[in-house]
């Protein structure tokens, strides 16, 4: 009688994914809303304090073949467990250090280690769960994530402010600490008898997706981090930016329910090319009429568009090449958050110079590109798979 209650307590739970999947996005959006209360509060210039979210994302992106390899050959949790511990030195390491190249080291290396979670949180949802399930899976980790960004655009420029910096960087370490604590007793999931073939995640197919996604990663995920900042710039307080700001937030759970319905009526690829069309759309207020209205509208389309165009990406990602999923979703994330870095450490003058409106116009004229090429290698791929 007692074993079925054992058994149950040893399965992941649904709550643990979603939290570390919300903590992974908390840590990731806290820093962009303290760009300008770190210049003050420490010896950096605010584009020092923006190259630290591209230390951050160019480790995260780094690491994450490595992660991939990990994943496939110790296990999901494994890297669970050793990336959260990783994570809880980083975040102490963070808020001790207040010189640039220190700070820059301990950003980097929080990044790196926070670069395993959420793809481990796809690879186990890709090993769990197929169709629609699958899809619905991933909305409800995309709404989650989406709950940790709006709770750090909310409240980490405010808290840098009129607080401490450091408080911003020590929350991480506490919410790892419980995840490990929640992880304790858990074993691994049963996956899919699929052969493994790690060569798979370099295929053809795969570069190419890993190529656009790069692409994706710039203007979704770089473009972003100027939202609060933008705002800022333009006269909205702490605040009230970071209100605004959660109009990502917003977006992606406005997204997410909306992919419910969209899910069952259109094909992956029609919805990577609603979403991509969203995204193009959301770049126009901001790059020709920017004023906080525009920023706040920037901020709810990308929002939208994440939810539909990314989660789609994403499960393209968990299928392309089953028999090394954890090293595909790993490079895919990789080449995600090197476009992301990328895109931040390009624009950093721009930025320095408060010339936001010329880096959403950048946005605007490249996803236009990132449309075209996405939704053609979809459909070029699931014409290969249904022949």
């Amino acid at each position: 009688m007692s074993k079925p209650p054992a058994a149950a307590a040893k399965q992941v739970p649904d709550s643990a994914l979603r939290f570390v999947g919300f903590l992974s996005f908390f840590d990731r959006y806290a820093t962009p809303p303290m760009f300008l209360a770190l210049s003050l509060a420490t010896a950096l210039t605010l584009s020092q304090a923006v190259e630290l979210v591209a230390g951050y994302s160019l480790l995260y992106a780094l690491g994450q073949p490595l992660w991939g390899l990990a994943s496939d050959r110790l296990g999901r949790l494994t890297v669970l467990r050793c990336a959260l511990f990783g994570v809880v030195l980083g975040a102490i390491a963070s808020s001790v250090f207040t010189g640039f190249f220190p700070l820059l080291i301990a950003r980097s290396f929080t990044g790196f280690m926070f670069g395993a979670l959420y793809p481990t949180l796809l690879t186990l949802l890709g090993d769990t769960r197929v169709g629609l399930a699958k899809a619905r899976g991933l909305s409800d980790l995309q709404i989650y994530s989406s709950l940790g960004t709006t709770l750090a655009t909310l409240v980490a420029g405010a808290l840098a402010t009129f607080v401490d910096w450091r408080l911003v960087f020590l929350l991480p370490a506490l919410g790892a600490i419980a995840a490990l604590a929640t992880l304790r007793r858990v074993t691994e999931p049963l996956r899919e008898a699929t052969a493994r073939n790690f060569k798979a995640a370099f295929g053809a197919e795969n570069v190419l997706l890993y190529a656009v996604v790069f692409l994706e990663g710039g203007l979704l995920i770089g473009m972003l981090a100027y939202v609060v900042p933008a705002l800022q710039d333009a006269g909205v307080g702490i605040w009230i930016s970071g209100l605004l700001g959660c109009g990502f937030a917003g977006g992606v759970i406005f997204g997410a329910r909306l992919m419910r319905l969209l899910v069952s009526r259109f094909s992956r690829t029609w919805l990577i090319g609603i979403g991509g069309a969203v995204l193009w759309a959301s770049f126009a207020p901001s790059a020709f009429a920017p004023s906080p209205a525009a920023f706040t509208c920037t901020a709810f389309l990308l929002g939208v568009a994440n939810a539909v165009m990314h989660s789609s990406m994403q499960g393209w990602a968990t299928e392309v090449a089953p028999q090394a999923r954890a090293t595909t979703v790993s490079l895919f994330v990789f080449s995600l958050f090197f476009g992301a870095s990328a895109a931040t450490y390009l624009t950093a003058d721009l930025a320095e110079q408060g010339n936001f409106s010329r880096i959403f116009g950048i946005g605007f004229w490249l996803s236009i590109v990132l449309v075209a090429s996405a939704t053609w290698l979809h459909a070029r791929w699931l014409a290969r798979q249904l022949a």
